[in-house]
């Protein structure tokens, strides 16, 4: 076994660094509920002038950023269009079922991304009594189901442009926009620019422990500082957690190129190991997937051998497994790490 456990499971996986907890340990704090702590204050301007949005509200997931999204835009019956691989859809625990009774309508993008085509022909007919209502389309940038594809920022405004043009909202799944940010040039403000609502996470590639900002106009944000309250979400002196979130915008934002070199680095790699299949060119970020192709070999199995040796993947489906890079993980951890799984395929 390593000496030191790399971890590749998820970006969840990184720790505050020592620059972080003292960040948080100085924070000057407040009744976050009313209104009163300096530091989650400071960050809800700090990311409505990043994202060009009017407001934003500080919450304690990403998770619960969508949740609200979803309440807040849609009504009892209404449907949200998003990709089959969305994380609303796939990792929320049929949240939008429970919270907020909206069906979602799946359609198929490749790597996640869809077209303003596909959306055009999930819109239901307005004047149905019949069918559920469309309300609101829901994108995922970057894709973590598509590979960590980022999204082309034509493509948003196009489908922006058939929701908007339709009568329907636009939200943005934000968990990695700034990965999507750094990979493409293109300012989060530009991205954000395509929707009505997002939100920005701080605990993947940013690094930091907890939380997430939702952003959105000021009547948007008035109405999800209700939903955040009967969610359970409203804080008390949450300026701890909120200095680790500035921290992380200061600091961590522009090393995530590290992180996708890499990625590409892993992936490559990977592709030199026989018994297993990686698609190259379509790992655009920090997100890495490949098959096990070994004969007699599954993702569960190499992904517990691995681990027995000290590193950290994640069995995505019977025969696909997801590494992920972060600020934790150098390049050296990479190559030992390739070195593990091909060992261990090897054994």
């Amino acid at each position: 076994m390593q000496n030191r456990f790399i971890d590749l499971y998820s970006d969840t996986k990184s720790k505050p660094s020592p620059g972080m907890r003292k960040a948080m340990a100085d924070a000057e704090v407040g009744d976050e509920q009313k209104m009163e702590d300096p530091t989650v204050n400071r960050l809800r301007e700090r990311v409505s002038a990043l994202l060009g949005k009017e407001d934003a509200v500080f919450l304690p997931s990403g998770t619960m950023a969508n949740q609200i999204a979803i309440r807040v835009h849609c009504r009892l019956g209404d449907e949200v269009i998003a990709d089959r691989t969305a994380h609303i859809i796939n990792a929320e625990t049929g949240g939008p079922a429970a919270n907020s009774g909206v069906m979602i309508r799946a359609v198929d993008g490749p790597a996640g991304v869809f077209t303003a085509e596909q959306v055009k022909a999930a819109l239901r007919d307005p004047n149905s009594r019949n069918a559920p209502r469309s309300r609101l389309v829901s994108v995922e940038n970057t894709s973590n189901g598509g590979f960590g594809t980022v999204w082309p920022l034509a493509t948003l405004q196009a489908v922006s442009d058939v929701a908007h043009g339709a009568g329907l909202a636009m939200h943005m799944d934000g968990a990695r926009l700034c990965n999507a940010a750094v990979k493409s040039g293109i300012k989060a403000s530009a991205y954000a620019a395509c929707v009505d609502t997002l939100w920005l996470d701080y605990t993947k590639g940013l690094g930091a422990p907890v939380g997430a900002s939702l952003a959105g106009s000021k009547d948007f944000i008035k109405e999800a500082w209700r939903h955040k309250q009967m969610l359970g979400g409203s804080m008390r002196q949450s300026g701890v957690i909120a200095a680790a979130a500035l921290y992380a915008l200061e600091h961590n934002w522009d090393r995530l190129a590290e992180d996708h070199d890499n990625a590409r680095h892993l992936a490559e790699g990977i592709a030199s190991i026989k018994g297993l299949e990686v698609d190259v060119p379509r790992m655009e970020t920090n997100l890495v997937f490949f098959e096990v192709k070994k004969p007699g070999w599954s993702a569960a199995r190499l992904v517990e051998a691995c681990r027995e040796h000290g590193v950290g993947l994640g069995a995505n489906t019977a025969t696909r497994i997801r590494a992920v890079t972060h600020l934790d993980v150098n390049r050296q951890d990479i190559d030992t790490a390739l070195k593990v799984i091909s060992d261990a395929l090897a054994a």
